[in-house]
C-alpha cells in the first residue's frame, strides 16, 4: 500500500463523513420547521423579537424550496401534510446512498 493511496481512503472516509453530517443536520432542520408549523398551526404566537423572526426565515428559506418539491407531487389529506415525512425519507434514503458511494 502505498503512501498516495492511504492518503486517498482517509480523504474518502472524511468526505463521506461530512456528507453524512450535513445530512443530519439538514434533517434536524426540517424537523424543527415541522415543529415550528405545528407550534403555529395551533394558534401560538410569538412575541414580535428579531432573533425569534430571523430564526422562523431562516427555516423557511432553506427547508422551504426541499419540501415545495414534495408538494408539488404529494396530495394533502385535509390539514395533514405528508411532505415533510416523504422529504426525510428521501433524504435518508438518497443520502445513505450517497455516502456509501463515497464510502467505495
Amino acid at each position: 500500500m502505498t503512501l498516495s493511496s492511504l492518503v486517498l481512503a482517509f480523504g474518502r472516509g472524511d468526505v463521506a463523513d461530512y456528507v453524512k453530517a450535513v445530512l443530519l443536520v439538514y434533517t434536524l432542520l426540517v424537523i424543527a420547521f415541522i415543529l415550528q408549523s405545528l407550534y403555529f398551526g395551533f394558534g401560538g404566537r410569538m412575541p414580535y423579537s428579531r432573533w425569534s423572526g430571523a430564526i422562523i426565515g431562516f427555516l423557511n428559506e432553506t427547508v422551504g424550496p426541499f419540501l415545495a418539491f414534495f408538494r408539488r407531487f404529494i396530495p394533502q389529506l385535509g390539514p395533514l401534510d405528508l411532505s415533510p415525512m416523504v422529504g426525510i425519507f428521501s433524504l435518508q434514503i438518497v443520502g445513505g446512498i450517497v455516502v456509501a458511494i463515497i464510502r467505495g
